[in-house]
């Protein structure tokens, strides 16, 4: 038996989770005693696209993930408003032990943006100090030559391809077949880089 579970995040949060090769949640801050994951995908949507977009980051990411059923029982389960508002609630010193019980790799299944979303900017690289809407047409000015360039570019900024790609192919940042030009040879680039983890929302 298993519980399918899902987490709005902010961008912050995500890219903790990345860090982990997408298998754990980070520790709580001291003002966050609770984690706590959701048990289905209409309510984590909501806290992504209506409340995570106008704040911080300005991004909202639904996360998805399996964790061992009679594991997951040991929790108690709480609905905050509506039924549909229904939330597991993990003690934040439980996490590292609740981390271990995750099966598999915590998927991505949706993400939203606010009009104020700049995205992940590095310091280093042909990215560095640039938006998430000025990156994507650095990369195509990249994607033309051999593919050195552009797979040196999404080796060392890998953090921004995973934390900035579904901006790039959601929204009008460059004409849609000059777009998917240069995102499909991202794709390609990410695949063989990093087979493990999904650059694309599932």
């Amino acid at each position: 038996m298993k519980t399918i579970l899902y987490r709005p995040t902010g961008l912050e949060e995500l890219l903790l989770v990345y860090e982990s090769k997408m298998r754990a949640w980070p520790p709580r801050l001291p003002e966050q005693p609770i984690f706590y994951p959701v048990l289905n995908f209409g309510y984590a949507e909501q806290i992504a696209r209506d409340w995570n977009t106008r704040s911080r980051s300005f991004a909202g990411y639904v996360t998805r993930f399996e964790i061992e059923g009679e594991y997951a029982a040991n929790f108690e389960r709480r609905v905050v408003g509506g039924r549909e508002h229904e939330e597991l609630w993990v003690p934040a010193e439980q996490l590292d032990e609740f981390n271990q019980h995750i099966l598999g790799r915590i998927e991505r299944v949706g993400a939203y943006f606010g009009s104020r979303f700049v995205g992940f900017v590095p310091r280093q690289g042909r990215l560095a100090g640039l938006d998430a809407a000025a990156q994507l047409s650095r990369l195509a000015d990249l994607a033309p030559d051999d593919g050195a360039a552009l797979r040196e570019e999404v080796g060392e900024n890998h953090r921004v391809v995973f934390l900035n790609y579904p901006f790039w192919e959601t929204e009008c940042v460059l004409s849609e077949c000059a777009a998917e030009r240069v995102l499909s040879k991202v794709r390609a680039v990410w695949s063989e880089a990093f087979p493990e983890i999904s650059l694309r929302i599932t």
